[in-house]
């Protein structure tokens, strides 16, 4: 019965909270920021990059260690790699001929423990 409503979680009645309305209405963000953020869930949504992130979790990691770590070839790695470097997900730093991607921030290793909290629950 996943993704189904059960009868008691709908209202019986059609009542409008005017106050809760217009007060939600006055807090929510732009429509923009609401696009960005739904674009950069998106970036999530993909099990390969969930797979390139974990991996950078752990380390920083050259295109050809990711590729080897997850099974995979370089080109597909770094195709993924530019999607997470646009999405300011990933960072790169030259080491004479090898480049070496780690995570953007912390703020992903924050989005990464919230998400696996809420699925271990």
């Amino acid at each position: 019965m996943r993704g189904e409503f059960n009868k008691n979680e709908i209202c019986e009645i059609t009542v409008i909270h005017a106050d809760i309305v217009d007060k939600v209405k006055k807090l929510m963000p732009e429509e923009e920021k609401l696009y960005d953020l739904a674009e950069l869930f998106k970036i999530f949504g993909d099990t390969t990059r969930i797979k390139i992130l974990c991996a950078l979790l752990k380390s920083e990691m050259c295109v050809c260690d990711i590729a080897a770590t997850l099974g995979m070839n370089q080109s597909a790695v770094s195709h993924q790699l530019r999607i997470l470097k646009q999405s300011k997900l990933v960072k790169y730093r030259k080491d004479g001929k090898v480049v070496y991607y780690s995570l953007a921030d912390d703020h992903v290793i924050k989005i990464f423990e919230q998400g696996f909290n809420h699925i271990e629950e």
